[in-house]
């Protein structure tokens, strides 16, 4: 199996794309402010499952993709405090808030896979 392959990298870099898209419509301030922050935690979440699967060891694999769900669950704060702020659309925030999780479930599927 390539990282390609697993379902939870795929949904994960499509979260970070969508993120990307929300993001790049914002004004400087909420970019500079808020943006950055949001990118690097979703971005964060595909990065460190696919760092882990370059691993030789499994126990690594394991700890980068527990880096990966702290970045989700700071994903999901941010999206939420986005929600607060208006600066997401109602459909926008429904389908990320799906998103992550399902991308929870699957996160801790394929670390039960791992070990």
């Amino acid at each position: 199996m390539q990282l390609d392959d697993l379902k939870v990298y795929q949904k994960s870099m499509t979260l970070g794309d969508l993120c990307w898209i929300i993001v790049d419509r914002w004004n400087y301030f909420q970019k500079d402010a808020f943006g950055k922050q949001l990118i690097k935690a979703v971005d964060s979440i595909a990065a460190n499952i696919s760092e882990g699967y370059g691993r030789f060891h499994y126990k690594e694999n394991i700890h980068f993709n527990y880096i990966a769900r702290g970045s989700l669950f700071e994903t999901k704060t941010w999206i939420e405090k986005a929600k607060n702020r208006n600066l997401l659309k109602d459909d926008e925030y429904s389908q990320i808030r799906k998103d992550i999780n399902d991308i929870g479930r699957m996160l801790n599927k394929y670390i039960a896979s791992i070990k």
